[in-house]
């Protein structure tokens, strides 16, 4: 499945650090909406402070689900 998402970024030309951003993007709005929003358990889940999770929603405009 990864392997065929890089292909397919690779023929697109996108470059390496907007894929990493749209991934990280994706991945913590996931775990947001897997924990209703509750930004102490998903920074948790992620292994980050809680802090660095806001300041994350802030920086890729990530919708928060309550």
């Amino acid at each position: 499945m990864l392997e065929a998402l890089a292909a397919e970024m690779l023929e697109r030309k996108v470059r390496l650090e907007d894929a990493l951003e749209e991934f990280e993007k994706q991945f913590i709005q996931t775990v947001l909406t897997r924990n209703s929003g509750n930004q102490c358990k998903a920074a948790k889940l992620l292994h980050i402070h809680r802090n660095t999770l806001g300041r994350k929603i802030v920086q890729y405009k990530i919708k928060r689900n309550r």
